[in-house]
């Protein structure tokens, strides 16, 4: 059985000006219907006449160009308003004259290009239709009667022009709605691959740099191989994870994983391994749920870690979390005593992407310069947001 849904795409797949023909179909027939004969637009002063042959070829060129009236508007109007000159003009009066208006409507909504010539055509040609049927009545049509209708004409162009306006703005406020979409998009999947990327690769790239003096000491050599090797396996099973995300077939409403709750003395660990002293504490009992909250508190302890590492490594470093009924505190501090020689450098895009993720679940969150000459970064984050 063929549904709704299936007959209104059907439809729209016609050609456009299939789908308007109907409409001037519809005012053609019920032109010939006798009852409404004489009871159609009247201007001028002459009385109304029956039907006669050329009645049928001054209703089809009113009626039917309505099908023209999207695919080529200009041509619609021309031969729509010819039509309704003869109807006028011959005195048939029929309500064909319906069809000027929409045809106008039409031309103000869908004409792309001469709209200002094509409207001051039309009005030039006005004035000699009226000057006609003026003459040919018997006096009784005064001019302001004229002007009228043709205030009634621009306004129906006027609609028309209105609705094309409506429509561009509503294409371009959809448009600027898909591009702070994408926009947000690549910059959450740019923040996600600053977070996995950079915090793994400095680790590499510190423990490789550790590996290029203990040559002499192949057992910890071996270690530190080791380390280099685990944090490069870590890596790929995050990237994979992140591309899983971003490929469409992946599933909806997964969203981003949270780090199991061991993830966190992992990084520490794997902080340590790297060559920094870092001292961890954890307090309280994670909520639960505890929504983006446990992700975003993951993050800032990781990109101060991976920051420690590249600008302080060597430092002793303090990793701080605390969980509470409401909100994570994080605080991840360095006392500035070892030495940035191995960084790598950075772009200070990790601590504007922790801000922005903090700020989004509500929470408070600075990074700066301790008394002491280290950097301090803390977090407070509002637990429970599905954000």
């Amino acid at each position: 059985m063929i549904g709704p849904r299936q007959v209104s795409g059907w439809w729209h797949r016609l050609d456009v000006t299939v789908r308007d023909l109907p409409i001037g179909l519809l005012i053609l027939a019920g032109s010939f219907l006798p009852t409404l004969h004489g009871n159609g637009t009247r201007i001028g002063d002459l009385p109304t006449r029956p039907f006669d042959a050329l009645a049928g070829l001054a209703l089809g060129l009113e009626c039917l160009p309505l099908a023209l009236r999207r695919r080529w508007p200009a041509v619609s109007l021309a031969l729509v308003s010819l039509g309704f000159a003869v109807d006028q003009i011959r005195a048939y009066h029929s309500v064909a004259g319906v069809a000027l208006p929409l045809a106008l409507l039409s031309t103000g909504a869908h004409l792309d290009r001469h709209r200002r010539a094509a409207a001051l055509l039309f009005s030039a040609a006005y004035v000699p239709f009226a000057v006609v049927l003026h003459r040919l009545g018997s006096g009784g049509e005064t001019a302001s009667e004229f002007v009228t209708f043709y205030l009634a004409l621009v306004l129906a162009w006027g609609t028309g022009a209105w609705l094309r306006a409506t429509r561009a703005a509503e294409a371009e406020r959809r448009r600027r709605v898909a591009e702070d979409t994408r926009t947000a998009e690549r910059t959450r999947i740019a923040r996600e691959l600053h977070d996995v990327v950079t915090h793994h690769v400095t680790a590499m790239v510190v423990q490789a740099e550790a590996a290029r003096y203990l040559t002499a000491a192949p057992d910890r050599l071996d270690q530190t191989l080791t380390a280099v090797t685990d944090t490069g396996r870590r890596a790929i099973s995050d990237l994979r994870h992140l591309l899983d995300l971003l490929n469409p077939d992946h599933g909806v409403g997964t969203g981003v994983r949270t780090p199991p709750a061991d993830r966190l003395l992992t990084l520490v660990e794997q902080t340590r391994g790297a060559g920094q002293p870092v001292e961890f504490t954890e307090e309280g009992t994670p909520t639960q749920p505890a929504g983006s909250a446990d992700l975003v508190a993951y993050r800032v302890v990781q990109e101060a870690l991976t920051n420690a590492l590249k600008y302080a490594h060597g430092s002793r470093t303090s990793v701080l979390v605390r969980h509470g009924e409401k909100e994570i505190t994080v605080e991840v501090g360095t006392d500035g005593s070892g030495s940035a020689a191995a960084s790598p450098g950075g772009s200070g895009r990790g601590l504007a992407g922790l801000r922005e993720r903090v700020d989004v679940l509500g929470g408070e969150f600075s990074a700066g310069r301790a008394a002491d000459g280290g950097f301090v970064v803390r977090a407070r984050i509002p637990a429970g947001s599905p954000s």
